[in-house]
């Protein structure tokens, strides 16, 4: 395997990492980068053919479990197993999540019900159980919940801006009702990512999205799993409570940048200023 660009390549050794929705896209470069570390890393999702395809190409360490987070119980039987095979569990990333294009006023009860069930009761679910049934017994250990940027309103996106912020508000409950048994709680808040379902999309769409970020590109899958990396590591830890919002300036903005009444010739103007004495 390949080393991290990052991270020295056993910066995670002797830890057992759980990615959900680690079979594909952002959650697949996650588990990458966390093997590339050295850690033993555990993918898990529903398709089992997606997930053994994903180990094929991580390789390493890396190995998976089916299963359904979004039941109490579908939970606690992943971590259940994770611990037989590993016996312990150090580090749980709940990356899985999902919505789809709809209006507001289009959202029907199901479809509401069905991202809410995936992007919140998954992640409470996981997140208990990884407390309940490997850190707490362990005496610690570190989650991060992934939510989305920006959080100023996303238009045909209204069901999983309401779930992550429900996500978001858990992340800073329980970091303070889990810090005495030594459990850190952080979440990612990911922008625009150039990941293989946005690039289904026409060409035209991911270009807009990338022009509305002023940094003025997208994200790229290893830089989100460098910062999966950093917050598994020992330093991650005092990111508690924290909202890590990776969005290249997205939340700071919104439409495309620069706006044109601030350009010139395409260029943002520069205030001229008196040379200093």
């Amino acid at each position: 395997m390949e080393s991290s660009r990052v991270f020295a390549d056993r910066a995670l050794e002797d830890n057992v990492a759980v990615v959900t929705g680690g079979g594909t896209n952002l959650g697949k470069a996650a588990a990458y980068e966390l093997a590339r570390c050295g850690a033993s890393v555990v993918i898990v999702g529903r398709r089992g053919d997606v997930l053994e395809e994903a180990v094929g190409e991580i390789g390493g360490s890396c190995s998976s479990i089916a299963g359904d987070i979004r039941t109490q119980q579908g939970a606690e039987e992943i971590v259940r197993a994770v611990l037989e095979r590993h016996g312990r569990v150090d580090f749980l990333l709940n990356n899985a999540g999902g919505q789809y294009f709809v209006p507001a006023e289009g959202i029907a009860t199901k479809g509401w019900r069905a991202v809410q069930r995936l992007n919140v009761d998954g992640t409470i679910a996981m997140c208990r159980a990884a407390h309940d049934v490997a850190m707490l017994p362990a005496g610690g250990g570190t989650i991060v919940n992934v939510t989305v940027s920006p959080h100023h309103g996303m238009p045909a996106m209204a069901h999983t801006g309401a779930a992550r912020a429900a996500v978001e508000a858990l992340t800073k409950e329980l970091a303070t009702d889990w810090a005495p048994d030594q459990v850190a709680v952080t979440a990612i808040a990911l922008g625009r990512f150039a990941t293989e379902s946005l690039r289904k999309y026409p060409a035209e769409l991911w270009r807009r999205a990338a022009a509305s970020v002023p940094l003025q590109r997208l994200g790229t899958l290893e830089e989100y799993g460098w910062l999966v990396a950093l917050l598994a590591s020992p330093l991650g830890r005092v990111f508690s409570g924290s909202i890590v919002t990776f969005d290249g300036a997205l939340d700071n903005w919104s439409g495309p940048w620069p706006h044109p009444d601030l350009t010139r010739d395409g260029e943002v103007p520069t205030e001229e200023r008196p040379p200093v004495a």
